[in-house]
């Protein structure tokens, strides 16, 4: 049983207490439930890789979205992370290609361009098919700093690059905006169309 808390608590955001409380779940469930969830992990690292064009994660050489003709492949939109393409996809409001890099700049914890998905980025950038490049990585200290590298090896390419807005979410109230999201809510007005 402590081998299964111990192995429990390798997992991102699990600590000892609910790695403690995921193992007495799964000695409390059913047989059946606990065998379903080791086949779909075992299925997992049996089948799932990543893409040997944009980096997400796949059942398959290429992914769906790479693999998708319809998707617009003259833009270009790089991630952190596999996590992140699934939040983009459930908008449904971007139809062009991703890249994901597998992390981002983080000079504390030893990570620098070279430890990311950079130079394939490049590699793919050398055929002239994009056009535009999205920055999406996320807004934090090391999201930023990634976002600013990639900017500045990116532009001397001739390349539109862009980076997602940032501010105010959809339903808060000014009054608990920190003073970083408020400015960056400045920063990236738009004109009403009315």
């Amino acid at each position: 049983m402590q081998d299964l808390i111990d192995e429990l608590g390798h997992l991102p955001g699990v600590g000892p207490k609910s790695a403690q409380r995921i193992a007495f779940h799964i000695l409390q469930s059913d047989p059946v439930d606990v065998r379903r969830l080791v086949a779909a992990l075992t299925e997992v690292i049996d089948k799932v890789r990543f893409c040997v064009s944009c980096g997400n994660v796949s059942a398959e050489e290429l992914c769906r979205i790479c693999s998708d003709a319809r998707r617009d492949g003259t833009v270009l939109c790089v991630v952190e992370e596999s996590k992140d393409v699934v939040a983009i996809e459930k908008t449904r409001e971007f139809r062009g290609r991703y890249h994901v890099l597998g992390g981002a700049i983080s000079p504390i914890e030893g990570v620098g361009p070279d430890d990311l998905r950079v130079k394939e980025l490049v590699t793919r950038l050398a055929s002239g098919e994009v056009t535009e490049i999205i920055l999406a990585t996320d807004p934090n200290l090391e999201g930023e700093a990634t976002a600013t590298y990639l900017a500045r090896l990116l532009k001397p390419m001739g390349l539109r690059v862009t980076r997602l807005a940032s501010g105010l979410p959809v339903g808060g109230d000014l009054e608990y905006a920190d003073e970083l999201t408020l400015g960056r809510a400045f920063e990236g007005r738009r004109l009403l169309d009315v």
